[in-house]
């Protein structure tokens, strides 16, 4: 007897997760609503520029990046203030490479964009 339909479920069960990962993110982290609206932003300006295939998947890639980087910084420090609320060295310096990354991501997304659309914006 196969066990395909619980492994379905299972499988299905694991963007279930993912998705209220996302929500979470978005009702409790301002910097993650901060990226949703530049990514509707953005991608309303390269509606609107008509920008061509490659460059949406480098703005796409960009803002995907960006939202992942967000994200794992808001598990990293739900998970370092589950472990200590108290002032420690080590979880502040793991909460600022966290921190870190999302900025990193952030600056590349916003060369990537000025790349692409400020030719078309200063034309």
């Amino acid at each position: 007897m196969s066990d395909r339909p619980a492994a379905l479920r299972a499988f299905i069960q694991g963007f279930a997760h993912a998705f209220r990962g996302i929500v979470f993110g978005l009702r409790t982290q301002r910097n993650l609503r901060v990226h949703a609206l530049a990514t509707l932003g953005v991608i309303a300006l390269g509606f609107v520029l008509q920008i061509e295939r490659w460059e949406w998947c480098a703005i796409l890639i960009s803002c995907g990046l960006v939202w992942a980087a967000e994200l794992l910084n808001t598990a990293i420090e739900q998970l370092a203030d589950r472990v200590s609320m108290e002032r420690e060295e080590a979880i502040r310096v793991v909460k600022d490479a966290a921190a870190g990354s999302v900025l990193a991501a952030s600056l590349a997304a916003a060369v990537v964009g000025a790349i692409i659309f400020l030719p078309r914006l200063l034309a």
